[in-house]
C-alpha cells in the first residue's frame, strides 16, 4: 500500500473520488514528555494544530475530555467545544460514556468530525469485566467503555462510521481472551451494517495480530499493523478497520508530541 503525504490540498467535496480519515487518541490534550509522561502539560492548541495539519475529511477522536472527580461530566464538554470552534466546516457527534462515580482521572469521551453532514448518531455501552486492580493504594474496578457511530454521504455514497475505545486489559494484568465481551459487541454492531463502513479506535490490544485476524474473519480489514502507534510501549493499539466496500489507497502513521498516541491516517476509495 502506497504511503501518502501528510497533508493534501483541500478538494471540492462534490468532486472527491477519495476521502481521508484520521484516527487519534488525543489524551484530552496532554502532550508528550519523555521524562515525565504522566505529568506532561496540557496544550489543546497543539492538539488542534495536529488535527488540522492532516486536512482529513473524517476525524475520529478518543479521550476527548479528562474525567472529573466523582464521574462528573461537564456540559457542554469543554475540549469538544473548543474543537468544534477550531474545526470550522466540520459537523460533529460527541458522546461521553455513561456517568460513573468510579471514573479515574484519565481520558473519556469519543468524537466524530466530518466535513459532510452527520446523521443517525448512535451510542452503545460496552460493559467492562469486574477485574480488580490497584490505583493509588485502593482497589478499583474498571468503568464501561463506548462505541459511537453516525452516517454520512461522501463521494456520493453512504458511509457508516464507528468510533470506539476499549478497555486496556493488559494494563490490569488481564487478558482479552478471558474477557471478550467488548470486542464481541463491536463486531455485532459492524455485522449489522450491509454497506460501506469504517471503524476507528484505540483497541488497547497488544496482540494486534490476533485482533486483526478476529476482525478479518468477520470481513473487516485494518489498514496497517506494521508501525507502532503508542509511545509508552511497542504496541499497535490504534486501527482503522474497513469493510470490503472500501479500498485503502494510501496510509501513514505519524508520530506526534501532541499525545502519547500517534496519528493513523488512511485515504479510501469505494471498491465498486
Amino acid at each position: 500500500m502506497e504511503k501518502m503525504p501528510i497533508c493534501r490540498a483541500a478538494q471540492s467535496l462534490a468532486l472527491m473520488k477519495t476521502f481521508k480519515i484520521i484516527q487519534f487518541n488525543m489524551q484530552f490534550g496532554q502532550t508528550w514528555d519523555e521524562t515525565d509522561p504522566d505529568h506532561a502539560p496540557i496544550d489543546l492548541d497543539r492538539t488542534i494544530a495536529e488535527i488540522r495539519s492532516h486536512d482529513a475529511d473524517i476525524v475520529l477522536l478518543q479521550e476527548v475530555e479528562r474525567a472529573q472527580p466523582g464521574g462528573v461530566q461537564a456540559e457542554p464538554p469543554p475540549n469538544c467545544t473548543r474543537l468544534r470552534a477550531a474545526l470550522a466546516g466540520y459537523d460533529c457527534f460527541f458522546s461521553y460514556p455513561k456517568p460513573d462515580s468510579r471514573e479515574l482521572p484519565f481520558g473519556i469521551g469519543l468524537a466524530v468530525f466530518s466535513r459532510t453532514p452527520l446523521r443517525d448518531g448512535l451510542k452503545n455501552d460496552l460493559p467492562s469485566p469486574r477485574v480488580e486492580f490497584e490505583f493509588n493504594g485502593e482497589t478499583k474496578t474498571p468503568t464501561d467503555r463506548l462505541l459511537i457511530g453516525a452516517k454520512t454521504t461522501v463521494c456520493g455514497r453512504e458511509l457508516q462510521i464507528f468510533n470506539t475505545h476499549l478497555l486496556a486489559l493488559f494494563m490490569l494484568h488481564a487478558h482479552t481472551q478471558d474477557h471478550p465481551i467488548q470486542r464481541r459487541l463491536v463486531l455485532e454492531a459492524l455485522r449489522g451494517v450491509e454497506g460501506p463502513l469504517v471503524l476507528g479506535g484505540d483497541f488497547n490490544v497488544v496482540s494486534h495480530e490476533a485482533l486483526a485476524r478476529q476482525f478479518a474473519a468477520a470481513g473487516f480489514q485494518t489498514v496497517q499493523t506494521a508501525e507502532v502507534t503508542w509511545r509508552r510501549g511497542p504496541c499497535v493499539l490504534d486501527h482503522i478497520f474497513h469493510s470490503r466496500h472500501l479500498r485503502p489507497v494510501r496510509h501513514y502513521v505519524k508520530p506526534t508530541m501532541a499525545s502519547d498516541h500517534h496519528v493513523v491516517a488512511a485515504e479510501f476509495e469505494f471498491a465498486e
